[in-house]
């Protein structure tokens, strides 16, 4: 018996005698290529898990100088934005022998950098990475990746290969044409002042061009550090109404602190969606349950991950030759947002 605490790494041969055929026929079978039937394959597979061997991986990429592995860099995994991004990635790899393996940034280009350097030395199959804006050395890195690079869940600016996502500026944008149309002109913004958020101050910069083209000011702004969550809404919310009373629409960057906010003026006995307008971004489904549906913009992350995912697997085909996918997002007005018509 071996001593505890002391491993023997199995090996193609051990498969092989469990399964009784050849080292080949295990390699095809694990490595999900050449001719082997249904029959042999399962035989493999079941010898594999009972011994419980797993493939040094490490030592195909000697060969092929690339292992299965899919890096995806996210600024946070506490934002829902990102997960759910995540989740369409995994739906599509699924079944390829694509492996993702994630890292966090947590807003801070300098830990994006080393993030990089950290998961291209592994050489990786393909790389998703969250927005256009790097340092030069990200940038220079990711342009000698030698795979597949796709920036998601933006597409305003220069991708290095590939973009998928919406533009966050038009959907501002729209956020502001259509908080004019309703009639609003009383304005508060509730956003963040995280300097890596570059989607969060594209909206902004977006619904100020709207509101000024309507002749509309913005009366009262407040940012905010680290999180979002309900607790900072209703904070800044208080804050923001105390100090300017008159407002008559409020703009959060973030779902979860427009909720915090809606619950705010709930309490307060405000009339949300009549004299006081509420409008959030990114559509979380789990803020359903909500007394009141929350105006939103569904920001499509799922789907930019499920594209992002095929590109790197090699099953997409651009209709554009800069190899750019615009998503359109689609604004919801939900309950907190008077009718166009009914000014």
């Amino acid at each position: 018996m071996a001593e505890r605490g002391r491993r023997t790494h199995l090996t193609l041969r051990d498969v092989s005698e469990a399964a009784g055929v050849s080292e080949m026929t295990v390699s095809r079978v694990l490595r999900q290529q050449g001719d082997v039937s249904d029959k042999t394959r399962r035989k493999v597979e079941a010898a594999a898990r009972m011994l419980g061997y797993v493939p040094n991986k490490i030592a195909g990429a000697l060969a092929s100088q690339r292992v299965n592995l899919v890096a995806v860099v996210v600024p946070s995994l506490s934002n829902l934005v990102f997960p759910e991004m995540l989740v369409g990635v995994q739906e599509v790899l699924d079944g390829t022998g694509l492996q993702p393996v994630v890292g966090s940034t947590d807003y801070d280009p300098r830990k994006e950098e080393t993030t990089l350097f950290e998961m291209l030395s592994w050489r990786p199959s393909g790389v998703v990475v969250a927005g256009l804006e790097h340092t030069d050395a990200s940038r220079a890195m990711l342009a000698n990746a030698g795979c597949p690079v796709v920036e998601v869940m933006d597409v305003d600016g220069d991708p290095v290969d590939a973009a998928v996502g919406i533009s966050h500026w038009r959907a501002g944008y729209t956020v502001g044409q259509e908080v004019a149309a309703r009639g609003y002109r009383r304005v508060g913004v509730l956003g963040t002042k995280v300097a890596g958020d570059h989607r969060a101050r594209k909206r902004v910069e977006g619904f100020e061009r709207a509101l000024g083209e309507a002749g509309i000011a913005i009366a009262d702004r407040a940012d905010y550090d680290g999180g979002s969550g309900f607790a900072r809404g209703r904070e800044m919310t208080a804050a923001m109404l105390d100090r300017t009373p008159d407002l008559d629409v409020l703009f959060y960057t973030n779902d979860l602190t427009a909720a915090g906010g809606l619950l705010l003026c709930l309490e307060r006995g405000l009339d949300v969606g009549g004299a006081l307008g509420l409008v959030g971004f990114n559509g979380f489904t789990l803020l359903d349950g909500l007394p009141r549906k929350l105006a939103t913009v569904d920001s499509r992350r799922r789907q930019a991950g499920r594209i992002a995912a095929r590109i790197i697997a090699g099953t997409h085909e651009f209709t554009s030759p800069d190899r750019r996918v615009e998503l359109v997002p689609t604004f919801l007005p939900g309950d907190t947002l008077r009718d166009r018509h009914g000014l």
